[in-house]
């Protein structure tokens, strides 16, 4: 896990699982040597394979049986920075657009996903260590995800999540986190620090007793934030524990707590925005707005394994609290539970290999939402009391017969059934009556795909998917003026082409995905008031097309003297999001707001074997993305340059500096999209990107 090679410059999606893969598979005749004289009892001995647990190597290899645009982020590329959101995770995989707005708060879409959305997630399914961590209804946040504690990252982009039952957009995202059998070490402290009253602690510890393993990660976040009224403070807790009856029988639970104290410092004019960034909106302060949660999770995986497969049955419970007071004081507490059994297969069919993946999913949730008048930041007159419920039943089949030694036909499809109802209870001065209202949705999306694999580290796939997107409760439940009431919407359709490549070839790497989808009904938002709720609409017809691209070349090896082992390494990821209206009665063939069309990241970097490494790191977005789907109004681009270098030594301590935004560049790093600028009463939507920062940090493992 110390070895040279793995503290070299991160790269980005199929890119590093390649690289990766090929320094395995192609080591030196050395390092075969060495690994050939390791007595037998340190692998045999000390501990015995997992049901429930996966190396790196092997998520990397069972991830790359997908015909489909897939990208993988192993947890030690970003090590040796300041991770604490997800773009410091995310921003080297290809077509994965994700903008931070304040604390851990952020923009993250994929393939048009929540491109319109101004908080929160759509369209995109978050699962940890494979189980769902949305809420019920879909929607759902990013706050229970710790950098800290993850081991690796599995990107599904669009149609690719159906192995997980995932059939959005957007597709699905896998933060799995370490187990005691995978754990860099036993014990593991990190402490770290920086601009803006930004302070982390993080402890880690795990232990492997017979059949029973368990795994513990502590992290602590303060930071009083770039903008005025930011600050914020996470507490995060995740662990697991296991426990192995037999060779075939093993059970694991995951353990999730999480709280959140996040001050909310609001959008600004985009005038204030480029030349006044670090202030908070007037209303931010008026309404002490806020988001603060307390979400516990208890998940389990049974794992049997039979002679012809394998079954997972996992099950989960999530409970949530929400005090937000923004525009009105929304006051929520709810539970969201689930079951899925999962059989997965290597067959035998007339001599040919066929994997079988066969699933279902039965979750559901209820949550009381209540709303009251914001008085500087507490509960004034209640305007809304009422329970929103959703169930989802949903049933899913992929296979996967290679018909030939290098080539696979992948067939899928999904059934679902999703339920959404909703109770305004009444009895308010407000709004005295009772009124109920429900919407179900049903869907059957196919998946059809050719994967072929010419050589052991190149792959070439073409696949075309149906997605469906069903409305959550943000979309359903929407005020008008001081009025929250319930809004039918057709649920989101769209079939998708996608075409790619990815591998390595000596010293380059690449993995390049051109899609297309066609969109039915797309739920698109605008903003009618800074501090109100964006009102969700379904758009006629519109079409979601783009690139995502990555690649890394090492320009020079042994850079000093042959042998030396050291390199100069340079990669890319290029993301084309070409997002339009089509046809449309209102806006014609006009760009979709909230997202710009080119954004680029390029990185240069140093590693030495002796655990060195230096990189200069380039963000580029040529041009702005659009504020309002009337293409009236147009954010500027950006460059911003940013070093990160750190220090690895043998007996387990790193050492790291980061620094970003070295010349302290003012820009928007997201919107909050309205309808037309020109129109609009109030344009004062958009988030400042922060300003020039540094943070540094240490680790130890023992």
């Amino acid at each position: 896990m110390n070895h040279p090679l793995s503290r070299r410059l991160p790269i980005s999606g199929a890119a590093l699982i390649f690289a990766s893969s090929a320094l395995a598979q192609s080591g030196s005749d050395e390092t075969s040597i060495a690994e050939a004289t390791l007595p037998a009892v340190v692998v045999m001995d000390t501990t015995q394979p997992s049901l429930t647990s996966q190396t790196v190597g092997e998520q990397r290899r069972k991830l790359f049986e997908t015909a489909g645009s897939v990208g993988f982020v192993d947890s030690e590329t970003y090590a040796n920075s300041y991770a604490f959101t997800l773009r410091d995770v995310l921003k080297n995989v290809p077509g994965v657009y994700v903008q931070n707005r304040y604390g851990q708060e952020l923009r993250l879409s994929v393939r048009g996903s929540g491109v319109a959305r101004s908080f929160h997630t759509r369209g995109l399914e978050i699962l940890q260590d494979g189980i769902p961590t949305n809420l019920a209804d879909g929607s759902g946040d990013y706050y229970q995800i710790d950098p800290l504690a993850l081991q690796s990252v599995e990107v599904y982009k669009g149609g690719n999540g159906l192995a997980y039952g995932s059939s959005t957009l957007g597709g699905a995202i896998d933060f799995l986190t370490p187990t005691a059998y995978t754990a860099l070490a036993p014990n593991m402290l990190r402490l770290e620090g920086g601009s803006f009253g930004t302070i982390r602690g993080s402890a880690q510890f795990s232990r492997i007793v017979g059949p029973l393993d368990f795994i513990g990660t502590f992290t602590v976040d303060h930071a009083d934030g770039y903008r005025q009224h930011e600050r914020g403070q996470y507490e995060q807790f995740n662990g697991n524990v296991g426990y192995r009856f037999s060779a075939d029988v093993e059970t694991r639970f995951y353990l999730g707590a999480y709280l959140v104290s996040q001050q909310l410092p609001g959008t600004l004019s985009l005038s204030d925005a480029l030349n006044n960034p670090t202030k908070a909106s007037p209303g931010a302060l008026a309404g002490d707005q806020a988001r603060n949660t307390r979400t516990e999770r208890i998940a389990n995986r049974t794992t049997f394994r039979l002679e012809s497969g394998q079954i997972d049955v996992d099950s989960w419970a999530i409970h949530k609290g929400l005090y937000h007071p923004i525009f009105q004081v929304i006051d929520q507490d709810g539970w969201t539970y689930g079951i899925a059994p999962h059989y997965t297969a290597t067959l035998q069919l007339s001599g040919m290999r066929n994997d079988l993946i066969a699933g279902a999913r039965f979750f559901g949730g209820n949550t009381q939402a209540r709303q009251y008048v914001n008085v500087a930041g507490n509960k004034g007159a209640q305007t809304l009391d009422s329970t929103q419920s959703a169930y989802n039943y949903e049933a899913y089949v992929e296979n996967r017969l290679f018909f030939l030694p290098t080539v696979a036909l992948m067939a899928g499809l999904k059934a679902l059934r999703d339920v959404r109802k909703y109770v305004d209870h009444g009895g308010l001065a407000t709004d005295p009556t009772y009124k109920s209202a429900s919407v179900t949705y049903n869907g059957l999306n196919p998946k059809l795909g050719l994967l072929w694999q010419p050589a052991r580290e190149i792959q070439a796939f073409i696949d075309i998917t149906r997605s469906q997107d069903v409305p959550d409760f943000t979309d359903l439940t929407q005020t008008f003026s001081s009025t929250t009431r319930f809004t039918p919407l057709s649920s989101q359709h769209a079939w998708t082409l996608e075409v790619g490549t990815r591998g390595t070839r000596d010293r380059f790497t690449w993995d390049f995905t051109a899609y297309r989808s066609m969109v039915r009904d797309q739920l698109l938002q605008y903003t009618t008031s800074p501090d109100i709720p964006a009102t969700t609409f379904n758009a006629n017809r519109t079409v979601i097309q783009g690139i995502e691209a990555g690649a890394s070349v090492d320009l020079l090896r042994d850079v000093f003297q042959p042998g030396t082992g050291d390199s100069i390494t340079l990669s890319g990821v290029w993301t084309l999001n070409d997002f339009r209206f089509k046809d449309d009665p209102q806006y014609g063939n006009n760009r979709i707001a909230g997202v710009p069309v080119n954004v680029l990241r390029m990185t240069l970097g140093y590693a030495k074997p002796n655990g060195f490494h230096i990189s200069a790191s380039v963000d580029w977005v040529p041009a702005g993305a659009w504020a309002d789907d009337a293409n009236t109004l147009r954010v500027p681009g950006y460059t911003l340059l940013g070093v990160q270098a750190g220090m690895d030594f043998r007996n387990g301590l790193s050492l790291f500096v980061d620094a970003r935004n070295l010349t302290n560049k003012r820009y928007v790093s997201d919107i909050s999209t309205v309808a037309n600028a020109r129109t609009a009463s109030n344009t004062a939507i958009f988030y400042p990107g922060s300003g020039r920062s540094v943070f540094g940090g240490v680790r130890y493992m023992f």
